[in-house]
């Protein structure tokens, strides 16, 4: 199981393309997909701790992966790491 934490703003648009896109991938990666909204305590600390400047922030597996605008290639090529 991937564990893939995507930390959201309201109304960002790059949010919500993003969670479509686990969510669309969700089953073939065996996705364990974590919403933390970036004006709660948790999502204050991990925008923090990962330096995050623009949502979305992406962790997978605890390991920043980007922030801002993803792709579903992009996302694709890092689960596709897990497989090997």
């Amino acid at each position: 199981m991937i564990k893939v934490t995507v930390i959201t703003t309201k109304g960002c648009s790059h949010c919500e393309n993003a969670k479509q896109i686990l969510n669309k991938l969700k089953a073939k990666y065996d996705l364990k997909i974590e919403e933390v909204d970036v004006e709660s305590n948790h999502g204050q600390k991990l925008a923090q701790e990962y330096r995050i400047m623009s949502s979305p922030g992406i962790l997978i597996n605890d390991k920043f992966f980007s922030m801002g605008g993803v792709t579903e290639e992009q996302l694709r090529t890092k689960f596709n790491e897990f497989k090997k």
